[in-house]
């Protein structure tokens, strides 16, 4: 996502239109050039701008060749720029031909594109100073060939204490496309064909990903960083090769706008290849790895996931909503999580719930009203993998670790109760194969309220509040 802005903001060099400053009783050819001379008037350099023309029957007026260096380096290039319809009303303004190279913080960076088409500007010249900077509104936008790089170290997101950042990073767009344009807003964007690499990523280290397709709807509040959203992000067919990291996956859907009452997140088919993970990984971490793998996969060395989490609310008058959540997650030949709630709730004091929810980032300051919670862990083969693999590590056998386990299991419900001691108990169970299933029900008692916040800050207060039923099967 940031580096989708990075790419339409340093696509600078190119869009925001400026006032023309010619009359209009000049010719549109004269009014073109000196409108584009004007963009670089305030900056030290030099423009040259090859032939300026109008098409034999009008409604056309196009500049080639036009070059600006300017004294600190940076250079723009334009193969052809054309402006469609009325100058001051212009139906589309195509740039062919993009390079634009410039210094930030002693870092030099790169833009080229091989067409740009905005259609319906508010403006006919593209300024240097930012694609949305200068109120640009536009019903469409669409960039083939794309390409966006730095050299040296780039820092992607500084907001939290430990800044990321990669080194020589670059991302090519096959074609990218974007609707509704204004100042601060994005409609609609589409990217295809993306790929992209980078060095000293965190964690991963050096990379390269591709990714099919990538759309966003809803993109708010551009022109601050920290705030900016989207209410719909999906993204197809990713793939990443890194030192530390190597997966694919199918789909990605966020849909975190519920204003219209539902919202959430899927995640198809994410492939890890632990094993190739475990080769690039230090030495002396791999034995650990390894039998880590091994309880996951099965020695299989891939781990397969597919996970969803759905929230939906329904108003009940006042503050007052219901509110359910369905979360599923699967890991293939290892276990199934399942997570199952219904929840009356009071909102904040003053609050609608449609508007509350279009922009809720947490849940602080609701208050449950009671309530119920169904949660299932389901064994598709880890627990019965595990004996084997503690036992090992404890150096006792696989029967001396089971005992072991069932007293504990024994010893912890005789502390917290006699359904803390089935959940322990199941557990054992599922490792021994006596169970494939650790069923859960915890109830909310109705005349009471539980603040969201408070049973957050102190979990250990739950089981006094809850009711639970625990049983396998």
């Amino acid at each position: 996502m940031h580096l989708v802005r990075v790419a339409l903001s340093r696509l600078a060099l190119s869009a925001a239109l400026s006032v023309p400053l010619v009359g209009p009783a000049l010719a549109d050819t004269e009014r073109l050039e000196a409108d584009l001379r004007a963009l670089f008037a305030d900056q030290p350099g030099e423009l040259t701008i090859g032939d300026v023309s109008e098409s034999m029957m009008g409604g056309e007026t196009r500049a080639e060749d036009l070059v600006y260096i300017g004294e600190r380096g940076e250079r723009v290039q334009v193969d052809r720029y054309t402006i469609e319809g009325d100058y001051d009303n212009p139906d589309q303004v195509v740039l062919e031909g993009l390079n634009v190279t410039e210094e930030t913080d002693g870092q030099e960076g790169t833009i080229t594109a091989r067409r740009l088409v905005v259609i319906e500007p508010s403006r006919s010249v593209l300024s240097p100073r930012g694609l949305l900077a200068d109120g640009l509104e536009a019903a469409e936008l669409t960039v083939d060939d794309l390409t966006v790089e730095s050299r040296g170290r780039t820092v992607l997101d500084a907001t939290g204490d430990t800044p990321h950042s990669v080194t020589n990073p670059r991302m090519t767009v096959e074609r990218l496309h974007a609707l509704d344009l204004a100042p601060d807003t994005i409609g609609r964007l589409e990217a295809t064909g993306i790929a992209g690499s980078g060095e000293a990523f965190g964690e991963i280290g050096d990379g390269k990903f591709t990714l099919g397709s990538l759309n966003i709807e809803g993109l708010h509040d551009l022109d601050h960083h920290t705030d900016t959203r989207a209410d719909r992000v999906e993204l197809k067919a990713l793939d990443i090769e890194a030192q530390r990291l190597a997966a694919t996956l199918e789909r990605l859907l966020l849909d975190s706008d519920m204003a219209d009452g539902s919202g959430g997140l899927q995640l198809e088919s994410l492939d890890l290849d632990l094993a190739r993970m475990i080769e690039l990984a230090p030495a002396e971490e791999r034995t650990r790895l390894r039998m880590m793998s091994n309880v996951l996969t099965g020695g299989s060395g891939r781990l397969a996931l597919d996970a969803a989490f759905d929230g939906q609310w329904e108003s009940l008058g006042d503050t007052r909503a219901m509110l359910t959540g369905e979360s599923r997650v699967t890991a293939d030949d290892a276990f199934r999580w399942t997570f199952d709630s219904e929840t009356p709730a009071r909102l904040p004091k003053g609050a609608d719930p449609a508007t509350y929810f279009a922009g809720v980032d947490g849940l602080e300051g609701v208050t449950l009203l009671g309530g119920e919670v169904e949660t299932t862990l389901t064994d598709l083969g880890l627990f019965g993998r595990l004996p084997a693999v503690i036992a090992t590590r404890q150096g006792v056998s696989e029967g001396e670790f089971l005992a072991q386990a069932r007293t504990q299991a024994k010893g912890l419900g005789s502390m917290f109760g006699p359904e803390f001691a089935t959940l322990f108990g199941g557990l054992v169970d599922m490792m021994e194969g006596k169970a494939s299933e650790l069923v859960v029900h915890l109830t909310l008692p109705e005349d009471g309220e539980h603040e969201l916040d408070a049973l957050a800050d102190d979990p250990l207060v739950l089981p006094s509040k809850l009711s639970m039923k625990v049983h396998t099967r």
